[in-house]
């Protein structure tokens, strides 16, 4: 089994989403965490969205403005990330 590894989506969003695809390739196990803003939706992101989903990679947000994810505070993403072997900021 690969390793749990938490994507972090703030900044470089397309790259991010395109990296957590990436990574369900070496048998990883991604967690996709869109922090602070809303996710831009253009046409890579959302062929990537769309295949995280296919993939059953969880997507969270700590955002209302992201309302088709699942919602979670900053505190308790926070808390979640202490379980995840690498964590990639974007």
């Amino acid at each position: 089994m690969g390793k749990k590894i938490a994507v972090l989506v703030r900044d470089r969003q397309a790259e991010a989403m395109r990296m957590a695809v990436g990574l369900t390739l070496a048998d990883d196990e991604p967690t996709v965490f869109v922090m602070d803003k809303k996710l831009e939706m253009d046409e890579s992101v959302e062929l990537n969205v769309e295949t995280l989903g296919d993939l059953d990679v969880k997507i969270y947000t700590n955002t209302s403005e992201n309302n088709n994810f699942e919602l979670k505070s900053t505190e308790e993403i926070a808390k979640d990330l202490v379980n995840y072997d690498n964590i990639l900021p974007y």
